[in-house]
């Protein structure tokens, strides 16, 4: 199916419509009001450049490598993908892949000499010290639990569980009892707007928050190609940490209970009969009530034509902010920069996040400290989800939330 060319609204009258507004409110309101609110400190800010960072260079904390296991090269090439083979303080000691062609394009891309047939297998290598499982969503906690029972660290794509709250909560003691470092790879966290999100919120910048959205538009009329076929038909909100990303990711709290309401859309996959998950929505749209007592919109849709983003929004009492736009009170804003990253080590892919992903897992196993997406936070941006569908099924009604967080120090 031909998808429409996305075009550009400048020339319509509609557009600029918001500014058009603001500037007939003005009007009304007069001077003397536009200065008092100035008075008070408000104001807005492109904040592009100062998100795009001023260069700092990377300075090494550590000149031992970590030894990596990668496992999982399909159809995205994830295993390859967040740029473990570039780092300086990485050395790829072997990779997997359940197929045998993928396993051979998995070592060619890491530059590595050795491949097993499993994960399985692939955890006993003594040499190895931490894997990154880059397999199937519904592997990914028993990946993980397996990787760490081995005494590895493990980096993992999202989400954290597939649909089960008692297979994460199984993770979480398995990394409680370990005591080894477990990082989730949400994309979102490194977005420039989100990273430089999370810089003003802990600076103060929004106070509370009393309202955020977090979105992820993925149209497509046919499924993505998956092992065992299984993105076919899925709940949407079993994947939905690159929306809810954008307040937990922020802030650090919590949702504590969803109101969920669904679309049942057309696409084949999602047919009775047809969907192994007998699930009747492709998109679910989510009401959360969160920790600070705000309010929070997070959904995961696949049917609006042509649409494809990953985004989100935060109004707080002290300021607000849209993508790389801050409106607020706070006059000096923190360094909004996202971390630089070593000589060679690309940005990657998802909004330039995947090598910082990466680094971070490896910088925090060098450190030894959390890694910012840990069991904790992962948890919390994954079982909301997966309550919320709960909730959609039973046409909206609120359920409560199951709370993740590290103990006190």
């Amino acid at each position: 199916m031909k998808q429409p060319r996305p075009r550009s609204l400048t020339a319509s009258p509609l557009a600029g419509n918001r500014s058009i507004q603001r500037r007939a409110f003005l009007e009304k309101v007069g001077a003397g009001a536009l200065a008092a609110a100035m008075a008070g400190g408000w104001a807005e800010r492109n904040l592009a450049a100062e998100a795009a960072g001023g260069g700092k260079p990377w300075q090494p904390v550590s000149d031992r490598k970590v030894r990596v296991g990668i496992v999982g090269y399909g159809v995205c090439r994830f295993g390859a993908d967040f740029g473990f083979q570039n780092h300086p303080n990485v050395e790829v000691v072997a990779v997997s892949d359940l197929f045998a062609d993928r396993r051979d394009g998995l070592m060619k891309a890491c530059r590595c000499g050795k491949a097993y047939e499993s994960l399985e297998v692939l955890v006993k290598d003594p040499k190895i010290e931490a894997v990154f499982v880059a397999t199937d969503a519904p592997s990914h906690a028993r990946h993980c639990m397996e990787a760490l029972r081995h005494g590895k660290h493990v980096m993992t794509a999202v989400p954290a569980t597939w649909g089960s709250i008692e297979q994460g909560e199984e993770l979480l003691e398995t990394v409680k009892k370990t005591g080894l470092k477990y990082m989730m790879a949400e994309t979102s966290c490194y977005h420039a707007a989100c990273h430089a999100m999370r810089q003003i919120y802990r600076a103060g910048g929004f106070g509370r928050l009393v309202y955020s959205e977090g979105e992820y538009f993925h149209y497509s009329t046919t499924p993505i190609g998956s092992y065992k076929n299984w993105r076919a038909g899925s709940p949407p909100l079993w994947y939905p940490t690159h929306s809810t990303a954008y307040y937990v990711g922020v802030t650090g709290h919590r949702f504590t209970s969803v109101s969920c309401a669904g679309f049942r859309g057309k696409f084949d996959a999602s047919q009775p009969g047809i969907d192994q998950y007998q699930n009747p929505f492709t998109d679910e749209f989510a009401l959360f009530q969160t920790s600070e007592g705000g309010v929070s919109r997070m959904c995961m849709s696949k049917s609006v034509q042509g649409h494809v983003d990953e985004t989100g929004r935060v109004y707080g009492e002290r300021g607000s902010m849209e993508g790389l736009r801050y409106t607020g009170a706070m006059e000096t804003l923190p360094d909004l920069g996202r971390p630089p990253l070593p000589p060679g080590v690309p940005e990657g892919g998802h909004g330039g996040s995947h090598g910082l992903l990466m680094h971070e897992f490896i910088s925090s196993i060098l450190e030894n400290r959390e890694p910012l997406v840990n069991i904790y936070a992962a948890l919390s941006m994954t079982v909301p989800g997966i309550v919320a569908h709960q909730s959609a099924l039973k046409d909206g009604e609120t359920l409560k939330i199951p709370q993740y967080r590290a103990p006190a120090a």
